[in-house]
């Protein structure tokens, strides 16, 4: 099953349970997996979709530290609620042990030897943890492990 037909049957559960917020947050998915179907003209692949979701946890974790900072609570934990929602189609997490490990290997297949093959590092990390990690973490990782 794919990920987007995984997302369609829990958005089924979901009316059937009428969970307004789980309802409300796979339609958002859905939507956007959608209108990138539409403007590439292709139906997007699972890595494709993945990168989807992985987007839309980091715009409402940005929007959860803004809301915070605003003194809205109230928003907050709405985007909150959708985080939730959305890290249940992600893999899961990598801990830092295994990214610096993934980290430490592609460096050695790249044969890196300094920040200018920061690109031939990222290149070989990314879809070993695409929607597994933070991308920034990740790079910061990487940046020091190229300068020292």
């Amino acid at each position: 099953m794919t990920l987007t037909e995984q997302l369609k049957s829990a958005m089924k559960e979901a009316m059937k349970a009428k969970d307004k917020v789980r309802l409300g947050t796979i339609r958002l998915a859905l939507s956007a997996i959608k209108q990138l179907e539409v403007d590439g003209k292709k139906t997007l692949n699972d890595d494709e979709v993945l990168a989807v979701l992985t987007k839309m946890v980091k715009q409402r974790k940005d929007s959860v530290e803004q809301y915070t900072q605003g003194g809205r609570a109230d928003l907050a934990e709405i985007e909150e609620a959708e985080i939730k929602v959305l890290e249940t189609f992600l893999p899961a997490a990598l801990s830092e042990q295994e990214v610096a490990d993934l980290i430490a290997n592609a460096v050695q297949e790249s044969g890196a030897q300094g920040m200018q093959d920061m690109g031939k590092v990222m290149n070989l990390i990314r879809p070993q943890v695409q929607g597994r990690a933070d991308m920034a973490v990740v790079s910061q990782l990487v940046k020091a492990k190229l300068n020292a």
